[in-house]
């Protein structure tokens, strides 16, 4: 059975804020933070890490389930509420992993501070400003039909592919809020902070860029300029995947990730 899937979504309380989250397995913390489109519990990445630790697994504030404090409206405020978030768990030498918008928080926290972090995994991160002002570096996702969007985020489309007209009324809130949340972190200006590539050099412990090949919506070039900012990265193309590699290739995602981990 889905190890992750077994364990109960808890909460968490940080500075008056509740947040939900998915914890199971034991031993090192690994912090997940999952991608702009939200939290599945029950995805079979977040099971395999779990055998080799004890995963944390929040929604982001104003994501799934979790509340949203009105000070919280940037990927830098999210920042600060996952440094309080790792002091209230009181994690240490966490393995600190991200996709996408969560590579993004990630970056963030850690160009912050690195005191609970031991290694950093970031999985198609966005962020960063690589091009000019007249070069679009990530396609925009809100213009999109979901056709497109899968598309482009997908190496098969179908791996993404929702049927919200079996969905419970829950989980279609849920969907909404992932997308509001979203947009409220992302859109302006979009999908980057124009402070944090001119960070990056703060992030002083090994860091793993790990990029979905048939990643779309994102180019290799710009995970690589990424990596490159980086102190001390390493960037590993992942095959068979795109914007969203733990969805499309758990195995290999976790196997990748933990790897670095233990090297």
């Amino acid at each position: 059975m889905n190890a992750a899937a077994e364990a109960p979504t808890s909460t968490i309380v940080v500075n008056g804020s509740r947040v939900e989250l998915v914890e199971c397995g034991q031993g090192r913390p690994i912090l997940f933070l999952h991608p702009h489109i939200g939290l599945d519990p029950s995805a079979p990445a977040l099971a395999m890490l779990a055998q080799s630790g004890r995963l944390i697994a929040p929604s982001h504030p104003g994501f799934g389930h979790s509340e949203r404090p009105a000070g919280i409206t940037t990927v830098d405020d999210l920042a600060y509420f996952y440094l309080d978030l790792m002091d209230a768990l009181d994690l240490r030498d966490a393995l600190v992993i991200g996709v996408s918008l969560g590579a993004w928080i990630a970056a963030a926290i850690a160009a912050k501070s690195t005191a609970r972090m031991a290694r950093l995994v970031l999985a198609n991160p966005v962020g960063i400003k690589v091009g000019d002002r007249e070069t679009r570096d990530i396609l925009d996702i809100f213009a999109m039909l979901e056709g497109e969007f899968l598309d482009k985020a997908f190496a098969d489309p179908a791996a993404g592919k929702r049927d919200y007209r079996a969905m419970t009324d829950d989980e279609v809130t849920v969907a909404a809020r992932d997308r509001e949340a979203a947009a409220l972190y992302t859109w302006s200006p979009y999908m980057h902070d124009p402070k944090l590539k001119g960070r990056l050099h703060r992030i002083r412990l090994p860091a793993l860029v790990l990029w979905g090949a048939a990643d779309r919506l994102v180019n290799e070039a710009y995970g690589r300029a990424f990596c490159a900012a980086l102190p001390d990265g390493a960037f590993e193309p992942l095959a068979g995947a795109g914007h969203f590699p733990h969805i499309e290739q758990p195995k290999a995602f976790a196997a990748r990730a933990l790897a670095f981990a233990n090297a």
